[in-house]
């Protein structure tokens, strides 16, 4: 397994990108990987990570937040993006991982890597906390706002897949984000979307709620990007909402204090099944290789997650089971 890494990408670059892999490559200590860390030497050799495993690549420019994403990897050639994307389209690395910035990630997948033959839109598709603690992917999330209702059966299928291979479960579960449970509600999209859902190749069980989307009672949910991308900052409003008003509460008096000293244990479980650093990135589907995005606030613990969700990818060539799903649509 080869791991392209985006070394200069996120808010804490290059720091919680070289720990992150210090802890990772920690995690499997006996097994054969190669990584590829790429950006500036210098800054990148001064937090001391010492793997013969990890190979340090040179690359002299960084795509930041404020860049034009096109413009940016067009340009930017010797970027740490763009170089990395090199490394996957060369066949040199088998994914690519990145905390930076989201549309240059995009674009940079897109024009250097290629997508799936027969995927029209890329999809990008984190996993969300459920209630059950088996998680839902929801795909997509932003990538494209405007979407067809055939693209919405490219992104069930690849969800679909994704779910059984990397998450683990063995016939997941698919619905259509909508307004109502009812298979007439919804818009134009939907409604045209749901009988196409009902003939795809996945399980299929109908409409779900955004209020329901977290209930665990389904694997993955299927959006265009706009309405995808409001559900995904909704959740990471109210979870953020939820933990800092629980925390006022349990440090309000004494009483309060105690309460949460004795609860200690649950409430770190809490935390941690909201956190979305235990997650991984969010997939970008429909690219010919693995493409992760991590959080851009990622720390060390978010980015050796990362890299065990593109491993996991890598270990069950999910790519090519989502071509050969695709040549046989």
């Amino acid at each position: 397994m080869k791991l392209a890494i985006d070394a200069m990408g996120g808010d804490h670059a290059p720091k919680a990108i070289v720990e992150g892999v210090k802890r990772f490559v920690a995690q499997y200590p006996n097994e054969p990987m190669e990584l590829f860390l790429v950006g500036d030497e210098v800054k990148i050799a001064s937090y001391g990570l010492d793997d013969p495993r990890v190979t340090v690549v040179p690359a002299s420019e960084i795509i930041s937040g404020e860049d034009e994403p096109v413009r940016a990897v067009r340009r930017k050639k010797d970027s740490s993006l763009v170089v990395a994307a090199q490394l996957v389209k060369e066949g040199k690395a088998d994914a690519l991982v990145s905390a930076g910035n989201t549309g240059a990630l995009m674009a940079a997948s897109l024009f250097i890597i290629g997508r799936i033959p027969g995927i029209e839109r890329p999809a990008l598709s984190p996993t969300f906390p459920t209630y059950t603690g088996s998680g839902v992917v929801v795909l997509d999330v932003g990538a494209n706002p405007d979407a067809k209702a055939e693209h919405l059966v490219d992104y069930a299928i690849m969800g679909s897949l994704y779910a059984e291979h990397v998450r683990g479960i063995k016939t997941p579960r698919v619905a259509l984000l909508n307004i109502g449970t009812e298979a007439g509600k919804g818009n134009a999209l939907t409604k045209e979307a749901f009988p196409l859902l009902e003939q795809a190749p996945v399980y299929f069980v109908g409409n779900v709620e955004a209020r329901e989307a977290m209930s665990g009672d389904v694997d993955v949910i299927v959006t265009e990007g706009f309405a995808g991308n409001i559900l995904l900052k909704g959740v990471e409003g109210s979870s953020s909402m939820l933990m800092k008003m629980m925390k006022e509460q349990f440090t309000s008096d004494l009483v309060s204090k105690l309460a949460a000293l004795i609860l200690k244990p649950k409430l770190r479980r809490l935390k941690e099944t909201l956190d979305y650093r235990e997650h991984g990135g969010a997939g970008l589907f429909g690219i010919n290789a693995p493409v992760i995005k991590a959080h851009g606030s990622s720390d060390a613990l978010a980015i050796m997650s990362a890299l065990k969700q593109a491993k996991i990818m890598v270990d069950h060539d999910v790519v090519e089971k989502i071509k050969r799903a695709k040549a046989i649509d």
